[in-house]
């Protein structure tokens, strides 16, 4: 069993790597205490391919596999977790544009959408169905030309920011059939964002509610199949939960070497504080996790590339282990750089906040565990 990236795959790390190092992680703060990300930088990303990572190479995409896509948002969220989530919720738009919207819908927004002149947003949970995402309320009635959208989307990264919004909307009956999905483009009438959530990290990604009443859309803007969006969204979630745990190793992997660089300068008792046993076993303790946790999120993105029965329980064990293993390694360095670590200078206070959203989204890591513990179930009785 080879371990090793690909030369390729080398290149893919480091050049996402040496992306953020130049671009983000310099204005990493102040973009943070702005409210937002400058949309100047998405273009930027795009001319790497970072815009289509796995939209296929025939329709403009850079194609690549979802173990891959791990590694550029590994590489980017040493730089900031916060761009590299708002990327990965771009691109799994993208993906469902290209894997399931019609010919004439994939012209219409794939070439944008690569390269980062149009930025998406994903819009499926509501005010009153987080984990429940089949209870949605949000309807599309049938209108003479398309449909007519009405209801309230909850926690949307991008609203009011992004430039078009992938909607699941209930357009038939009740339950997970009943629903479908549509691209809204900003500025349609009856489109409209509440106020700014004021939240514990991630502050850089404005977050909004998005409002639809009577909105309009013409009936081209359906993606896919009538009925079949709720099947859609969770075929993106597999992924999704892959890239949010790349998310979390990264940004605390880029911890960790910050406390190993500042516990060789800080003394005290007349020595480096990397001197104390006791603080050296902690080190030992979170590298051994974190590369646990990077083998074991790389094994479930190949199960996921390679169609493997089991893929859906490793995504959801890697996205529960590996994001707890995330915070768990990004507050102890804060530990460790006593004081100092709670001060916004050093940056690490910024990583605990960050990665903490990492256990709710993408589906919270409780519902991780019932997915793993169903699985286990049905693997007994067959």
């Amino acid at each position: 069993m080879d371990f090793a990236l690909t030369d390729e795959q080398s290149t893919i790390f480091e050049m996402a790597h040496a992306f953020g190092q130049e671009r983000i992680a310099p204005h990493a703060r102040a973009w943070e205490a702005s409210g937002e990300i400058p949309k100047s930088i998405w273009p930027e990303l795009a001319e790497l391919g970072f815009g289509g990572l796995y939209v296929r190479e025939e329709n403009g995409g850079a194609g690549l596999s979802r173990l891959d896509a791990t590694l550029v948002f590994e590489a980017l969220s040493a730089a900031c977790p916060s761009v590299a989530a708002m990327l990965s919720i771009h691109n799994m738009c993208a993906a469902m544009i290209d894997k399931f919207g019609s010919d004439a819908l994939r012209a219409k927004y794939l070439p944008s959408a690569i390269s980062m002149d149009r930025l998406f947003a994903y819009c499926l949970t509501e005010p009153g169905s987080g984990s429940d995402a089949a209870a949605l309320k949000t309807r599309a009635e049938v209108t003479d030309d398309g449909f007519s959208l009405t209801g309230t989307k909850a926690f949307i990264s991008g609203g009011g920011y992004a430039d078009a919004y992938i909607i699941m909307a209930r357009s038939d009956g009740e339950g997970p059939k009943g629903i479908s999905a549509m691209i809204v483009e900003d500025g349609t009438k009856g489109l409209s964002f509440g106020a700014l959530e004021d939240k514990m990290g991630w502050k850089s990604q404005p977050t909004r509610q998005v409002q639809l009443d009577n909105c309009n859309i013409p009936a081209e803007n359906l993606l896919g199949e009538r009925g079949q969006g709720f099947t859609y969204a969770m075929a993106g979630l597999d992924g999704g939960r892959l890239n949010i745990s790349a998310c979390s190793l990264g940004a605390a992997q880029n911890a960790l070497t910050a406390t190993l660089a500042y516990m060789g300068e800080r003394t005290a008792f007349g020595k480096t504080i990397d001197q104390f046993q006791a603080l050296q076993f902690r080190l030992a303790d979170m590298e051994t996790e974190l590369q646990a946790a990077r083998v074991f999120l790389r094994q479930a993105a190949w199960k996921l590339d390679t169609g493997a029965a089991d893929a859906t329980k490793f995504c959801a064990m890697a996205k529960r282990f590996v994001t707890e293993t995330g915070s768990k390694t990004a507050n102890q360095c804060l530990q460790l750089h006593g004081g100092y670590g709670y001060l916004a200078d050093y940056g690490i206070e910024k990583t605990v906040r960050d990665l903490r959203v990492h256990e709710i989204l993408e589906g919270t890591n409780e519902i991780m565990r019932m997915i793993v513990s169903r699985a286990l179930l049905s693997e007994r009785n067959t």
